[in-house]
């Protein structure tokens, strides 16, 4: 993995972890943000991969972003069941 992956997948988690701070409500801030984007992009891909959910958008980057968004929001709204 090389610098430019690096950059990507944080920028990826970061904007990840904040759609899922705006559609969920609450307190946030850049740590947060990747924190949950990043753990969200791991279980956004485990769903779709082991459902074998096709999401129809063709960017790349744009599917990675929605697809680690939602596994954000699954996760944020766990740690809130949680805590």
């Amino acid at each position: 993995m090389d610098g430019t992956s690096i950059i990507i997948w944080i920028v990826i988690g970061l904007v990840a972890g904040w759609v899922a701070r705006l559609l969920l409500g609450g307190k946030g801030g850049l740590i947060r943000y990747l924190i949950s984007g990043l753990l969200g992009s791991v279980v956004g891909g485990f769903i779709v991969s082991y459902f074998g959910i096709q999401i129809p958008i063709e960017h790349d980057l744009l599917r990675q972003i929605v697809v680690a968004a939602g596994g954000a929001i699954i996760v944020v709204a766990i740690a809130r069941a949680i805590a």
